[in-house]
């Protein structure tokens, strides 16, 4: 895939039931999709500002719209009222070098994933092997959902999509789209309208809305191979 592109809270009902020990955060729990069953997200990976949250936003978009911020590494779905949807996210390589504007036209489930030519061309070692494609489901590097991003007619080939390699989230990835957690991209998923307006911030406006650390949050990671027994197919950081 060429890729990518352009950022809850709950109480207690019974303060005085005693707390309970949870293997994962709320709304990262298990998750049966159709046919498929989604492990829980280890808590691990959702740490600090690393999972979904409903926030204060003062962007002038539409509601509905999608800012992507590859720099603070989060999406955001605005709602309208002065809040958004923020979601974490992954910033491939080709993701890092999108910029402006584009429109999800298609958004589809348990997508299906091939590798353009230019990078069968480019690493044939590592994508030669899936030139037929690889069919939706627990193996798809697209995870869970994808939106597809085009501009006029023209698909830029950059997508939104989930993954099955969640350490990815929140850093830099030596290939590929925007990526979010499968949780976080089922939830959104379910929110886009077709067609829904997209938009990639700079780095100036991530520094002015997010500060200038969390502007450079996260690292870049090396190639991995994500485990094949969690339903992940064994491709390089897509």
């Amino acid at each position: 895939m060429m890729g990518g592109f352009v950022s809850a809270c709950a109480a207690r009902p019974d303060d005085t039931a005693p707390p309970t020990t949870q293997a994962y955060d709320e709304g990262y729990g298990p998750l049966e999709d159709g046919e498929y069953v989604l492990p829980h997200v280890d808590p691990a990976y959702t740490a600090g500002v690393n999972k979904r949250a409903l926030v204060t936003y003062t962007g002038d978009e539409a509601a509905g719209s999608i800012i992507v911020d590859p720099f603070a590494k989060f999406l955001f779905y605005t709602l309208g009222d002065g809040t958004a949807m923020r979601y974490p996210i992954a910033v491939g390589r080709e993701g890092r070098g999108f910029r402006g504007t584009a429109t999800v036209k298609l958004k589809k489930k348990w997508p299906g994933w091939m590798p353009t030519q230019n990078m069968i061309r480019t690493e044939p070692e590592v994508y030669a092997k899936y030139a037929a494609g690889v069919p939706g489901g627990l193996r798809s590097p697209l995870g869970a959902r994808a939106l597809y991003l085009y501009r006029g007619n023209r698909d830029t080939y950059y997508r939104i999509h989930g993954t099955n390699d969640l350490p990815s989230i929140g850093h830099n990835s030596s290939a590929g789209c925007i990526r979010l957690f499968n949780h976080d991209i089922i939830d959104l998923y379910d929110r886009v309208e077709i067609p829904s307006h997209v938009r990639v911030r700079t780095l100036d406006e991530s520094v002015e809305k997010e500060g200038l650390e969390m502007a450079h949050r996260g690292d870049d990671m090396a190639p991995t191979v994500t485990d094949i027994d969690t339903g992940a197919i064994e491709i390089e950081n897509l």
